[in-house]
């Protein structure tokens, strides 16, 4: 059978064992523990990464591009809120473009969030290395080794227990940075945020623009590391209780904590410490906590220990992502089809280990802001089809069943749509390299499919009878 109006794809049926062998375990997931999922996802952002925008636009560079950047993510965020209460799958944004724009949209579309997904890690693991240097002085290989093999060891555990260790330690995360702001808000100054000096060959440059007016459009993929992955949270459908009402809550209640945030941490960390000496710190919090307070402070202290844990937490639920966006690609024959087998605990064991040695393989570049701007490039490419899907379900599938709208429904996604684009331009400004190296991986995994994986769509797969049946239904209507 193959899908009439899209590409030229083979599906196939497979033997009735072959989905009792990929299964995930129900109803592990309230809307609460996906609102915790969605900030663990991203809180990491605010420990480490974001203040290289500093260094790429200074205050005012990096202020405008998160507001940029915010408005993309609260658009993005409203309108996966509808697909993902229409569509409850594990594929997330890949199972909404199968749906949209056939197989070889779905496939970008997974392909994307892949690329995002299993890159962040690597760079959340060299961030980490740089934590516990703070620490303990030991960084490097050893680090991201020991993390990579004891957080997916507690994923092949289970997924209730993974996801119920998650939340705490999100929570823990989350307290180092009410910690780190009640310390740091006596001590802001204004002035701080204009501390570095204007680039005198930029156009447009002054104190509140030091690079210029290039320098917010260099500065979007470290303001997108403030809100990157909270994306992920419709990938934990079909573990979700209710996912009808479970995943819009989770994901609008978690968006509107990495806001809150994301404003903490952009103007208390350069308007404490000053944004010439935080730009390229690789502990942020800890080094504005450490200029007001003092090296040896208590809070700095804290926040050191703690904040690890923020780092820790999207690290932790990354390896989740990956794994189930891994495991929907597999289990519908996108990907080899071993990586779906899950055990008897109900994981998928190959999807969760197989990107998880790339990913430290990759660490071993050290290189955390390149890691940044591949994340990003999947990232944005993923946005733009994502909210193009939800544009062409609207016009195609006014009939689908829809718990929840997005408030000012196409209007929404296409404001996401372009700003997506304009994110994934901005790519190409920060690095060339990074850039083109994501794209060399796209173009590895767009030849593996036409070459081979089209022909082996398994018809069974959750996402494929979703789009089977729509199809059907079209045909007759």
């Amino acid at each position: 059978m193959s899908d009439s109006n899209h590409q030229a794809v083979k599906s196939n049926a497979v033997s009735d064992d072959y989905l009792s062998k990929r299964q995930l375990k129900k109803g592990v997931a309230g809307w609460i523990l996906l609102a915790s999922l969605g900030v663990s996802y991203v809180i990491s952002g605010d420990f480490a990464g974001w203040n290289f925008g500093l260094e790429q636009a200074g205050f005012g560079g990096m202020f405008i591009a998160t507001l940029i950047m915010g408005l993309m993510y609260i658009c993005l965020v409203l309108s996966l809120a509808e697909l993902s209460s229409s569509i409850p799958t594990a594929g997330g944004g890949y199972s909404f473009a199968r749906r949209a724009l056939g197989p070889l949209g779905g496939f970008l579309t997974g392909t994307a969030i892949l690329l995002e997904y299993a890159i962040a890690p690597a760079a959340i693991a060299i961030f980490i290395g740089g934590y516990v240097n703070e620490l303990i002085g030991i960084d490097g290989p050893v680090v991201y080794a020991a993390f990579y093999c004891v957080f997916v060891g507690i994923h092949l555990w289970g997924a209730g227990e993974a996801l119920r260790i998650m939340m705490v330690i999100t929570a823990l995360a989350v307290v180092a940075v009410i910690v780190f702001a009640v310390g740091m808000l006596p001590h802001f100054d204004v002035n701080n945020l204009f501390t570095i000096v204007a680039n005198p060959e930029a156009a447009g440059a002054s104190s509140f623009l030091p690079e210029g007016y290039v320098g917010i459009w260099a500065a979007l993929p470290f303001a997108m590391w403030l809100f990157l992955a909270v994306e992920g949270v419709p990938l934990a459908a079909e573990e979700a209780t209710n996912p009808a009402k479970d995943m819009p809550r989770g994901i609008i209640a978690s968006m509107l904590v990495l806001l809150v945030f994301a404003a903490l941490v952009l103007f208390l960390v350069p308007g404490g410490a000053g944004a010439e000496a935080m730009k390229s710190h690789s502990a942020p919090l800890v080094g504005a906590l450490q200029a007001v307070h003092g090296t040896d402070s208590l809070a700095a202290k804290f926040v050191n220990i703690v904040g690890l844990f923020g780092l820790i937490a999207s690290f932790f639920s990354i390896i989740y992502a990956y794994s189930r966006q891994v495991f929907a690609l597999s289990r519908a024959g996108y990907l080899p089809r071993f990586l779906s087998l899950s055990g008897e605990r109900k994981v998928p064991v190959y999807a969760l280990i197989v990107p998880g040695v790339l990913g430290f393989l990759l660490s071993l570049s050290g290189e955390g802001d390149l890691m940044i701007t591949m994340a990003v490039f999947g990232a944005t490419v993923s946005y733009a089809l994502m909210s193009l899907s939800h544009i062409i379900l609207r016009q195609k599938e006014p009939q689908l069943e829809r718990p929840y709208k997005t408030p000012g429904g196409t209007l929404t996604s296409g404001i996401a749509l372009v700003l997506s684009l304009v994110a994934l331009a901005s790519t190409f400004v920060v690095s060339t390299q990074a850039a083109l190296w994501s794209a060399l991986f796209y173009v590895v995994m767009l030849t593996y499919f036409l070459l081979y994986s089209r022909h082996r769509i398994v018809a069974n797969a959750p996402e494929e009878e979703f789009a089977l049946i729509s199809s059907a239904e079209s045909e007759l209507s």
